[in-house]
């Protein structure tokens, strides 16, 4: 009879959670349910359900819920998902938006307002663009399908304009239809995908304006952070340093299996050159896990959600995290 704790952990299929969901990585004392879900449903049913022993979560909504008081899980700093979110501002060609401070007084679709693709990008428009959430008008809802709920309650600050989507309609329609003049997700539309003419993404070339943002600001923002059920936390102080420790050695599978030459390990072309590319802009250890190396990424992420309205209070970093994972032996 096994002695080990069973856990579920619902995670998004990555080359850097694999090993863990494959089984090649194991997290010490414990047997996983694993499921691998699309961020969408972890997110939701993790939130709303509290289904999962350990998941990925929003960053975004793990804060506010953390800031409130209300959130069920507690993270540990492995950031499983990151990603430049200047790709992700879709733009209609016929409103004469050649240019960020071209947004000012348009209508603009989210599928939540506080998804963490969007608390960025809206960093991004109003920190080096001076155009802040007020002056633009909000609509959330589904982006390929209707009726898409926020995943906890939310009231916006005074000044910012945020409505619903009518009944039946989603945000790719409406985009294609021109009734948005924008769109702000962490997917492409499939408007967008299927070419659309009078449909294409306010930065032309989003990987050099996010490299150059990069070497300015220095930050790779982070969308996602593994979280842990509190009460087995409390139950278990041992659990949410295993779990980092297992997540850790999975994404060091990964990038490992980037720099090799032998067989490429995605099936994209010139995968080895874009690698050397990327640790030539960000150094060798370009997606970092912990505290330490995260600290300022994470202080501005903190600073916008609070300016945003999303969090009641400015959290510290320290308080997103279960203070035994940031804590390691040493010989």
């Amino acid at each position: 009879m096994s002695t080990k704790l069973r856990l579920s952990l619902a995670c998004g299929d990555y080359d850097r959670t694999r090993p863990i969901l494959d089984g090649r990585v194991e997290v010490e004392g414990c047997e996983l349910a694993a499921l691998p879900l699309t961020p969408e449903e972890s997110f939701f049913r993790a939130f709303r359900h509290q289904a999962f022993d350990v998941a990925e979560l929003s960053l975004s909504t793990y804060v506010m819920t953390t800031a409130r008081g209300t959130c069920p899980y507690i993270a540990v700093p492995a950031f499983v998902s990151r990603s430049f979110r200047h790709s992700a501002i879709y733009v209609r060609r016929d409103r004469g938006i050649a240019r960020p401070e071209d947004l000012r007084s348009k209508r603009i679709g989210v599928p939540e307002y506080q998804v963490t693709a969007a608390v960025w990008a809206r960093a991004i428009l109003e920190q080096e663009h001076g155009v802040r959430p007020q002056d633009l008008h909000w609509v959330s809802g589904g982006v390929e399908e209707p009726g898409r709920p926020e995943k906890v309650a939310l009231s916006v600050p005074p000044g910012v304009e945020l409505s619903r989507a009518p009944e039946g309609r989603w945000l790719s329609e409406m985009l294609a239809a021109g009734d948005l003049d924008a769109l702000m997700c962490p997917r492409a539309p499939s408007c967008f995908d299927a070419g659309h003419p009078e449909v294409a993404r306010l930065f032309a070339d989003p990987a050099a304006a996010a490299a150059e943002w990069y070497r300015r600001r220095g930050i790779f923002p982070i969308m996602h952070v593994v979280g842990i059920r509190r009460s087995l936390v409390e139950a278990h102080p041992w659990l949410p340093q295993s779990v980092f420790k297992a997540f850790t050695a999975a994404r060091d599978i990964a990038l490992q299996r980037l720099r090799d030459t032998t067989a490429l390990a995605v099936s994209l072309p010139f995968l080895v050159e874009e690698t050397e590319r990327t640790q030539a802009l960000m150094g060798t250890d370009f997606w970092p896990y912990g505290l330490a190396s995260n600290r300022e990424t994470l202080d501005v992420f903190l600073q916008h959600h609070h300016a945003q309205g999303l969090s009641p209070r400015r959290l510290t970093a320290e308080e997103l995290f279960a203070n035994s994972a940031l804590e390691r032996f040493m010989i």
